[in-house]
């Protein structure tokens, strides 16, 4: 078969000379996920020999990625007990955190519709599973313990991160998330990042998915009053949750701000190509 030969080929070179090609991580893919009852090692080896490469890391403008799992007794750590994100709010123990090119968003979502669509015709979507907060998210922030020193944020999800916590949350009318984004970048992150096992947090913004998404994936809900933050820690979240992270949603609520932690989650990095903390996750 020639070269390129039905696959376009030649317009892959003609592309390459338009558009924004920068590496920092203008939206995110953030997506938690729970296999159903007794399918959690079959949906693991679909998405860790399948999923992870074909639906993601080999789709343009897609260039890091990183999953992580939440096992039991990390599941039992979370807050709040009525969660807006999850219901119960332990459920989700699989989450997949994926960066895109800071403005290929619009030309990475009509492929990954497309690919979607490809890869549900052909059979290779397990279908035994519940999104329970899948989201694409335009980057608003990243503050740093460290300042200038040590990874960047398109450095986290290669960097070897022991842990991840996902902060979501919610303000009450529209015109507060930019107050609370101010706050959360000015005051509340710095002050808790300092002597943290936490390197750098993340911050972003969901954004609505378009109308043609698969079936099997709800639309995007606090488009205007939320925000979610990725902390990327340097050890195990269970040595440091009771002292850093328990009363976050708290400090959160009383900053007058009109805000709400509707999710405070911690995972621990899944390790590629193995089955390890599957039986731990019930």
């Amino acid at each position: 078969m020639e070269s390129g030969s039905g696959t376009r080929s030649e317009t892959y070179a003609e592309l390459a000379a338009l558009g924004p090609y920068g590496v920092r991580p203008g939206h995110a893919l953030i997506t938690m996920v729970e296999p159903h009852p007794g399918h959690e090692y079959a949906y693991n080896r679909w998405y860790e020999d399948d999923h992870y490469y074909a639906g993601a890391m080999a789709m343009p403008w897609m260039y890091a990625g990183r999953r992580w799992v939440a096992t039991r007794d990390l599941q039992l750590l979370r807050y709040p007990e009525k969660s807006a994100v999850a219901q119960p709010v332990t459920a989700g123990c699989y989450l997949s955190t994926y960066w895109v090119t800071e403005g290929r968003y619009d030309d990475h979502m009509k492929w990954t519709v497309g690919i979607n669509k490809r890869l549900n015709r052909d059979g290779r979507v397990y279908q035994d599973r519940t999104h329970v907060f899948t989201a694409f998210q335009d980057h608003e922030a990243t503050v740093y313990r460290d300042g200038a020193a040590g990874p960047r944020d398109y450095h986290a999800l290669d960097h070897p991160y022991a842990g991840l916590v996902v902060e979501v949350v919610d303000v009450e009318s529209p015109g507060r998330r930019a107050e609370l984004l101010e706050w959360l970048r000015s005051r509340h992150l710095p002050r808790a990042l300092a002597g943290s096992p936490a390197a750098m947090v993340t911050v972003f913004r969901p954004t609505p998915l378009p109308g043609d998404r698969m079936t099997y994936v709800k639309q995007v809900e606090g488009v205007d009053t939320r925000l979610t933050l990725l902390w990327f820690l340097e050890e195990d979240p269970r040595t440091c949750w009771q002292e850093r992270f328990a009363g976050l949603g708290e400090q959160v609520a009383g900053a007058g701000l009109g805000a709400r932690v509707e999710l405070m989650a911690p995972f621990v990095p899944t390790v590629p190509g193995t089955d390890r903390y599957v039986d731990q996750l019930r």
